[in-house]
């Protein structure tokens, strides 16, 4: 039972600056973490195992890439009940993002908008934090999430890429290449078929050698946008078989804004996530799940801040369940709720 419960802090948390929330909560969870006030957060992981990609995730409920981009707080959000957390987008070089403002909330939708632009430590920064964490050694699943440097033009894009691939492979247990951040320039024209041909081709060759230097294959995931439309789904999922890609994370955050138009912030510029994602990310889990078949890994994220959202997206056929704005709106009980209801849900089914 945590010490303060969320419903308690969140009016103080909602009335700061979100940026400033963010920090100040990830703050307080990297000091708590391995300490005896972890059990201030903590709750029993409901026991739910599903095997995906050869790893035995303990349930079906991860945290999204995003809330923990330097991956501080791996150990405290694990303490919460997540099977899985992943963790970035970790870029080779450290970088500020975009300017400040550039996090907003849109609470009458249950949603935010932000376009921070992996803002992170950089690599090694973020090598030394995962390793020190003891998520794993628990039985958890962890992803790190790996991208580009901004400053790196579109056709280089693959250095940083294989850069993080080569750094992050010892800790992790799936890495995933997000080539869907509306934040920055260009990112999303790797999804393209020629540009994201030039990307997995590469990546493919320097995952073989890593699987023969560290003696384990490590899965890898691809990350995509919910703007796609259904030739360009096709086209994925195409690209992930050629590949021999092990699984696809769907979706990230969406560009469209005509649920959140006349809200404020509604037409800040960035990434929508949040309730008003729910329906886009599960059509394109839905279309994914028909063209890959029904043992293709998918991990489904978008728009979930309910257990009957964390069903809705298992029933349009993710096997693992992300959340992020949803677990800012509701807070750590979140996570057992919406495990449960996927345990009870499977052993009604």
């Amino acid at each position: 039972m945590p010490l303060v419960p969320y419903p308690l802090a969140r009016p103080f948390l909602f009335g700061l600056d979100p940026e400033r929330a963010h920090d100040l909560t990830l703050a307080a969870l990297a000091a708590i973490q391995r300490t005896p006030l972890e059990c201030t957060v903590a709750a029993k992981r409901i026991d739910d195992p599903v095997t995906l990609a050869g790893l035995r995730f303990p349930n079906r409920i991860g945290l999204a890439a995003g809330l923990d981009k330097n991956g501080r707080c791996i150990d405290a959000f694990g303490a919460m009940g997540f099977g899985s957390i992943e963790v970035g987008t970790v870029t080779p070089l450290a970088q500020p993002g975009n300017p400040k403002p550039r996090l907003f909330r849109l609470p009458e939708a249950n949603a935010l908008i932000n376009r921070l632009g992996f803002n992170n430590e950089g690599l090694i920064a973020f090598v030394r934090n995962v390793r020190q964490a003891r998520f794993r050694a628990r039985g958890g699943i962890l992803g790190l999430n790996i991208g580009k440097n901004a400053a790196t033009p579109i056709e280089r894009a693959a250095d940083d890429y294989l850069a993080c691939l080569a750094g992050v492979y010892p800790y992790a247990d799936y890495v995933t290449v997000n080539i869907s951040s509306p934040n920055t320039k260009n990112l999303r024209d790797l999804q393209g078929d020629a540009l994201l041909d030039a990307l997995m081709a590469p990546i493919c060759r320097r995952r073989a050698e890593l699987v023969e230097e560290h003696k384990r294959e490590v899965p890898i995931f691809l990350k995509i946008a919910p703007d796609l439309d259904a030739g360009q789904l096709e086209r994925v999922a195409a690209t992930l078989r050629r590949y021999a890609i092990d699984g696809v994370v769907a979706t990230n955050t969406t560009l469209a804004r005509d649920a959140v138009a006349a809200l404020r912030h509604g037409q800040e510029a960035g990434g929508l996530s949040g309730a008003p994602l729910l329906a886009a990310s599960n059509a394109v889990v839905a279309q994914l799940r028909a063209a890959l078949g029904p043992g293709y890994p998918i991990i489904g994220v978008g728009g979930v801040t309910s257990a009957a959202d964390a069903l809705a997206k298992r029933a349009a056929g993710a096997d693992i369940v992300q959340i992020y704005t949803g677990f800012i709106y509701r807070g750590p009980s979140l996570v057992g709720e919406a495990a449960r209801a996927l345990r009870d849900w499977k052993n009604t089914t």
